[in-house]
């Protein structure tokens, strides 16, 4: 009994989520560049435009992941953490043996490449993570994506609290760190995060561990928040910092309740049960003649035909009473009483799309377009930032800096959540959920632009909290609309539109906008300063880009809106009640 139990832990789709939680931790090593840029800067003697290439070099590899997203369509998952795990570690180790002088000096396009590389391997176990995720949890999208594009927003966070407590006086150490770390909990866990197969619905112990969860992210939330403010403030002692970062791994392990219990308390069940809806037959799939796609459609009959009164039953009544009804469907489909029709001209909205077709729906555009306005002008603020306060007269900029990482966060696991509530009990569009993100931005962006008294700080609060929620609403949408086939390929592209918006909005106009600003203010073109940094002071520096960055979100608005209104019918299909 106890082997049963064993084995069905191993197979528990929460395991998977909980492990794909971890590798998600330990992945966002853009999030860290601001960290290594000095350490790479005063080593190598770069100047601040060549750390500027490098930081173009860090964005496109951390999101470009065609590669990854054909990867998981073609390989196990396994293969896809193995290769992301391998990038990492030669993109991060070679730069950490230049910056060290264990290797030979290298060119700047070389390093460019190495950390295009190292920070590509993000996309891999963002991949992995949200592929198996979604495809286990098909009825829970929101509160799995924004969980887990959460704990990838947290990792710069967790990384650096761990490395503060390993300091060294080498500040390479960090680098070294980022090369090693994320590698080796993605080859650790790379067998765990897979599909698994068994019972997918929604089950009444969910509400209960998604809750658990949640919890379990805003106390980490509030803790990263209280000990980033506590170390900046106060010079603590090492082994206080070493008590500070067991309880965040502590912290990051508490979710593993949920599967421990589930397997070995709450859930009695066989596992042998598990597989049972989604496994018919060879004699059932001989008789019915009916091809693979077709028996998960009449399948899924059976969550939707069965009475409720099924799941309190005992197990094996349980199983009993299934099972009949699941003949029955088989029955009527092999009479043509039920029938699983064959789409001519391509999938519809909300089945299974290749990237291919999806590129020719109105609906794909829609969203890769109001998520670049969005997210686009959400990452302008975000790197920018330290500029931004610096402009306003704030001596402490990293305040803002940790600030907006919270927000994002609990954007992320909040957007998940809340546009969860939207598909699932209103059977509403999730679009909506991004149209009130960006609502909150275009608030915040206008809140830059004035730049009134604590402007700063509720500014910077709508902004991570909209930008973060769109990383949780959108892959969720497209896996909604599109299909989870080919999630992989169709969320790596949708994540182009990010670095697309970053360079549009920051390298071309807030960036312009700024200089511009900054030669008025020194009373000399910019020609005659040569290398020397423009420094603007005062609202003026990002009052005209703040506005733009508004206006462009309201354009977002309207353009998730039509989303919304062209996809009502689509959603009243999948989550509606009859």
């Amino acid at each position: 009994m106890l082997e049963m139990r064993f084995r069905a832990f191993l197979n528990n789709r929460w395991l998977v989520f909980v492990a794909a939680m971890w590798v998600q931790s330990v992945a966002g090593v853009g999030y860290l560049f601001g960290s290594l840029s000095p350490v790479i800067k005063l080593s190598l003697g770069y100047n601040q435009r060549q750390i500027a290439s490098l930081g173009v070099a860090k964005d496109l590899g951390d999101s470009v992941g065609f590669l990854a997203g054909s990867l998981s369509e073609k390989f196990p998952l396994w293969a896809t953490l193995l290769v992301g795990a391998l990038k990492n570690f030669v993109g991060y180790g070679w730069v950490w043996l230049v910056v060290t002088g264990r290797s030979p000096p290298l060119p700047l396009w070389a390093m460019c490449i190495l950390i295009f590389i190292g920070t590509n391997g993000e996309t891999y176990f963002n991949t992995a993570a949200l592929v198996s995720c979604v495809q286990n949890f098909p009825k829970s999208r929101g509160p799995i994506v924004g969980i887990l594009k959460g704990f990838a927003g947290l990792s710069g966070a967790i990384l650096t609290q761990i490395y503060t407590m390993v300091h060294a006086p080498d500040h390479a150490g960090l680098i070294f760190m980022v090369a090693i770390g994320p590698s080796m909990v993605a080859v650790g866990l790379m067998f765990i995060i897979r599909p698994v197969k068994g019972h997918r619905q929604v089950r009444p112990t969910d509400q209960s561990s998604f809750m658990f969860v949640y919890s379990i992210c805003l106390l980490l939330a509030a803790y990263l928040m209280g000990v980033m403010l506590v170390e900046d403030l106060v010079e603590l002692s090492h082994s206080l910092i070493v008590l500070f970062t067991v309880i965040l791994l502590f912290l990051i392990l508490l979710p593993l309740v949920v599967p421990i219990l589930l397997s070995f308390h709450f859930d009695t069940k066989s596992p042998l049960e598990e597989p049972f809806l989604f496994e018919p037959t060879k004699e059932e799939s001989s008789k019915s003649g009916e091809s693979k796609d077709q028996h998960e459609v009449i399948l899924s009959e059976v969550e939707d035909e069965k009475p409720r009164e099924v799941d309190l039953l005992p197990a094996l009544e349980r199983q009993k009473r299934i099972a009949q009804l699941q003949a029955r469907l088989f029955q009527a489909a092999a009479e043509g009483a039920v029938r699983v029709k064959k789409k001519r001209g391509g999938p519809r909205r909300g089945e299974d799309f290749t990237l291919t077709q999806a590129l020719i729906k109105a609906d794909f555009w829609l969203i890769f377009f109001s998520l670049l306005l969005g997210s686009g002008s959400g990452l302008t603020v975000i790197d920018n930032l330290g500029q931004m306060s610096q402009s306003l007269g704030y001596d402490e900029t990293h305040i803002f800096v940790s600030m907006i990482s919270i927000w994002n966060f609990l954007g992320r696991v909040g957007g998940g959540y809340f546009s969860e509530i939207i598909v699932r009990d209103h059977a509403y569009p999730r679009p909506v959920a991004m149209a009130v993100a960006q609502v909150a931005m275009a608030i915040g962006h206008f809140l830059f632009a004035v730049a009134w008294p604590g402007t700063m700080y509720i500014g910077t609060l709508l902004i991570g909290l909209g930008y973060g929620a769109h990383w949780a609403i959108v892959p969720a949408a497209a896996s909604e609309l599109f299909g989870l086939k080919n999630f992989g390929a169709l969320y790596n592209f949708l994540t182009i539109a990010n670095p697309a918006g970053s360079l549009i909005f920051s390298g071309l106009i807030a960036s312009s906008i700024y200089d511009y600003e900054a030669e008025k203010q020194a009373h000399v073109p910019r020609s005659y300063l040569a290398d020397e940094p423009l420094k603007c002071e005062g609202a003026i520096c990002f009052f005209a880009s703040s506005l733009i960055m508004s206006g462009l979100c309201i354009v977002a608005i309207i353009l998730s809106l039509i989303l919304v209104y062209r996809t009502k019918v689509v959603y009243a299909h999948l989550y509606g009640r009859a």
